[in-house]
């Protein structure tokens, strides 16, 4: 058995300074490191209990099926934020059948990412006897 002691998702963007704008700025994700110099720098950026790192240059954007899927408190409240901040939404926040609040929008490379906001009253947050 592999003990992982930390993860975080490696993401090589078409355009790193558009992609830090998006994660650092649109999307007010904070700074866990920094390292090299100049527009290939990488940064590292907190994601709730993992790491998202944008570093490097690809000539294609990543992988067609990549996903990210990111839980906020509040995705009504995310949502007034990001589309004040200009951030396109694909899809509003709606409750879906299984339970959790989720809203889509996209990288500056067309990453789909869901944010998600877990119900007080959902089986991840509602443990009776517990």
């Amino acid at each position: 058995m592999v003990h992982v002691l930390s993860s975080r998702v490696l993401l090589r963007p078409t355009d790193p300074e558009r992609s830090r704008a998006f994660y650092g700025g649109a999307l007010g994700l904070a700074v866990y490191r920094e390292f090299g110099t100049g527009p290939e720098r990488g940064t590292v950026y907190f994601l709730g209990g993992g790491f998202l790192e944008v570093s490097g240059r690809s000539e294609t954007p990543p992988a067609p099926g990549l996903r990210l899927w990111l839980q906020v408190a509040d995705a009504a409240g995310a949502h007034r934020e990001l589309t004040a901040r200009g951030v396109e939404v694909l899809r509003e926040p709606r409750r879906e059948p299984w339970g959790l609040v989720e809203m889509w929008i996209s990288d500056p490379d067309g990453v789909r990412i869901a944010l998600v906001e877990v119900p007080e009253d959902h089986p991840l947050r509602y443990r009776p006897g517990i």
